[in-house]
């Protein structure tokens, strides 16, 4: 077990010095949210109230 738990740990330390910092922690909430983003940029959707049909 002690063995297990030192080997997790090396693994863990070594995956450690390649991980990034998010360059926009700002867009992590939209992204989150289902946002779409193509090449980085955030897709705009068409607003609905233009391809409603008029009800009268």
């Amino acid at each position: 077990r002690a063995a297990g738990i030192a080997m997790a740990f090396k693994l863990i330390e070594a995956a450690q010095a390649r991980w990034r910092m998010v360059n926009a922690p700002h867009l992590v909430a939209l992204v989150r949210a289902g946002v779409p983003f193509t090449n980085g940029k955030q897709v705009e959707r068409p607003d609905q109230s233009d391809t409603q049909p008029n009800a009268a």
